[in-house]
């Protein structure tokens, strides 16, 4: 863990993007402290204000606080994209693992379920459970994006695994009566830890991308909460002539996507040892 760590201060773009993501995160979370304003308080004597003293981000045009509802809708979107990287890259390290491990029947049923998945239309399974987040149940939304995103991962981590477990290392563990679980987590997953890294910094990226294309297509978050993705839409009709309605959220997206690219990329070269960028 140390020589990680080491080797992700070594990485400037892996630093940039730590210092960058630390940095949204202390916006969204401290931010609404310091702000006059909550994001569910409307100032009838400022619609559509631009940016001013008063009101940072500028006002919507029923008079709430753009700096309020961005960092609110910020706040949702980096705690779906979070869940929804560890979760769906956890079930592809559980699942590509076990079929590659075991074999036989396990490996067909589990393969026979991925593909099922890849061929499922996502956008269509969204808006069929679309009325469950109507009441507020963001973790629908989790559990539906984690389930669409981790197929493709779970295939290559299992051809991975059946590599691995030709290994001499492996084979002596289960010579010796190691349990398939121990020797999965101390054999084998260890070397897939580069690859599963960079698949959840993916996932962030894609989950709060995807979480916000939802919610601005109205299948997402549902008002009155707000999103990245609800703001962009509510404020998008008139950007245009305002833009400060929908440009801030939009530009923030674009900052978490980027800081968490170049984390995924610095966290794949310092855990990848045959990597020669992780200087």
């Amino acid at each position: 863990m140390t020589a990680v760590v080491r080797a992700l201060g070594r990485n400037r773009r892996a630093t940039a993007g730590a210092v960058l993501l630390a940095l949204l995160f202390a916006l969204a979370f401290a931010g609404p402290a310091v702000s006059p304003w909550g994001w569910e308080d409307t100032d009838f004597t400022a619609f559509r204000r631009p940016p001013s003293a008063d009101h940072w981000f500028g006002t919507t045009q029923s008079g709430r606080d753009v700096f309020a509802l961005t960092l609110r809708g910020m706040q949702k979107s980096l705690v779906i994209g979070l869940l929804v990287a560890v979760l769906s890259t956890g079930l592809a390290a559980l699942v590509g693992m076990v079929s590659g491990f075991v074999g036989g029947w396990t490996d067909r049923m589990l393969m026979w379920g991925v593909d099922l998945l890849l061929v499922l239309p996502a956008f269509l399974v969204v808006a069929v459970l679309s009325p469950l987040l109507r009441d507020g149940r963001p973790l629908v939304l989790v559990a539906v994006l984690s389930a669409f995103l981790w197929m493709v991962t779970a295939r290559v981590v299992r051809a991975m695994t059946i590599s691995l477990k030709e290994r001499e290392y492996v084979l002596a563990a289960r010579f010796t009566g190691a349990s398939t679980p121990r020797v999965l987590a101390r054999h084998i997953l260890p070397h897939l830890a580069s690859l599963l890294a960079v698949d959840a910094s993916l996932n962030v990226s894609v989950a709060v991308i995807a979480e916000s294309g939802l919610s601005y297509f109205g299948f997402g978050v549902r008002p009155p909460d707000t999103s990245l993705g609800t703001v962009i839409a509510d404020g998008g009709s008139a950007a245009t002539a305002y833009p400060w309605l929908a440009g801030f959220a939009a530009g923030l997206l674009v900052l978490i996507v980027l800081a968490v690219n170049l984390l995924g990329d610095g966290l794949r070269d310092a855990l990848d040892p045959t990597s020669g960028r992780a200087r």
